[in-house]
């Protein structure tokens, strides 16, 4: 038995019929009560009895098509999957921000990473992201979906296009990438994750477009989850706020207009949550990362909130 000092404050989680406690002082998981410690740390977790081995997520050498990865959350993903040793392809509309992304990517990346420019709304860029991952790689073992968000407002203020809009942008580009990656992630045991938005579980203050729309990529999800099973697992993720470049630009915005006297104070106005912070982008991708390992191999179907508890929803 590892033993491990008494902290003043821990948070428990469930783990399998075992407690694991994690502890302020370092922020990993411990062992309660067990012969064996297991440790989790932003980038990789560890299990050991004694030992410091990384957890294999047995994605080298598989390919992955990220949408909407030049920044943000998608790009967090396609960073976390190259990491893992996994080819990737990465997606977004400037063509700037898209080499940025990509020499960034490389940067820790163990496999190949390739940029194609495209637009999630137009059908022949999405052909056109499949064909790529496919002579690239060999075919496409991982498909995560992301696109940018719609506009703001509430229901009054939105208009007939808006509506329109935003439909194709977050689910027709689903709908799309899925039809035409399917042949494909059959071919192994393949995996979609779709990054939506903690707005399906509970709906947003002005956000009536991601509230309402967002919600039939859920039901593509689960409906995907059976119809695509056994050969293809099924899965989204729900974030809240992380700091990313959007929640960034947005903060700095307010400090110039004066509505916050620090960057820190106007990103502490985010975090509304019991964890009293915004999450880390690559924590996100780390979990997408692990629902498209063979190591996440029984979940199926699922959507997994990624808010540091903010959401009052109990399922």
């Amino acid at each position: 038995m590892i033993a491990e000092p008494v902290a003043t404050s821990v948070r428990l989680f469930h783990v399998d019929t075992e407690f694991v406690r994690v502890t302020p002082t370092d922020g990993r998981l411990h062992s309660i009560g067990l012969p064996y410690v297991l440790t989790a740390t932003p980038s990789f977790l560890r299990f050991s009895s004694g030992s410091t081995d990384e957890m294999d997520l047995q994605l080298t050498d598989n390919a992955a098509l990220v949408t909407a990865s030049s920044s943000g959350l998608g790009k967090a993903s396609a960073k976390a999957l190259a990491r893992e040793g996994a080819n990737v392809v990465i997606n977004g509309r400037d063509a700037d921000r898209l080499e940025d992304a990509r020499a960034e990517i490389e940067d820790v990346a163990t496999g190949e990473v390739v940029a194609q420019q495209g637009d999630l709304t137009n059908e022949d860029d999405i052909e056109t992201l499949i064909e790529t991952t496919v002579d690239e790689f060999g075919g496409i073992d991982h498909l995560v979906t992301s696109a940018g968000g719609p506009p703001s407002g509430p229901f009054l203020d939105t208009d007939d296009d808006d509506w329109y809009q935003a439909y194709d942008l977050l689910v027709m580009s689903v709908v799309r990438l899925a039809r035409e990656a399917e042949p494909h992630l059959r071919e192994g045991e393949g995996t979609i994750v779709n990054i939506t938005s903690r707005s399906v579980k509970e709906a947003i203050d002005s956000l009536v477009l991601s509230n309402s729309v967002r919600m039939s990529v859920i039901g593509l999800e689960k409906t995907l989850s059976k119809e695509f099973a056994p050969d293809v697992r099924t899965n989204a993720v729900l974030p809240g706020p992380h700091e990313t470049e959007r929640i960034e630009d947005l903060v700095n915005q307010a400090v110039d207009r004066g509505d916050y006297d620090s960057y820190e104070e106007g990103l502490d106005d985010w975090a509304s949550n019991p964890l009293e912070r915004v999450g880390d982008p690559m924590e996100l991708g780390n979990t997408v990362a692990f629902l498209s390992s063979p190591v996440s191999g029984y979940i199926n179907g699922e959507s997994v909130l990624i808010d540091g508890g903010s959401t009052g929803a109990n399922l």
